[in-house]
């Protein structure tokens, strides 16, 4: 299966207008905020093209690699065996069932 982006271009009978401010900003008429799922303080991230300029949602998280987060899984003791992991589960599972 195939999938492919929907494309959100609006009729030209809908194209809709707004004013940059003295300070650059530009309200994004609320149609396309509403259909975009884009609330105030949504970070957005914004491209220069040759078409104009192109809005995008920012990713939530900066991109990493594999190498970055499994360095964060290093553990510098020894390692546990099988029976020490499940009785130290075991040993919290105790502990929580008690509070």
């Amino acid at each position: 299966m195939v999938l492919t982006r929907k494309k959100f271009a609006m009729p030209s009978s809908e194209r809709l207008t707004t004013v940059l401010s003295t300070k650059g900003q530009v309200i994004l008429p609320k149609v396309i905020r509403d259909r975009r799922h884009w609330d105030s303080g949504t970070r957005l991230v914004v491209e220069d093209t040759d078409d104009g300029v192109l809005l995008k949602r920012a990713p939530l998280f900066e991109p990493t690699s594999i190498t970055k987060v499994a360095g964060m899984l290093a553990y510098p003791g020894k390692a546990k065996s099988i029976e020490e992991m499940d009785a130290a589960v075991a040993r919290e599972a105790k502990r929580r069932a008690r509070h």
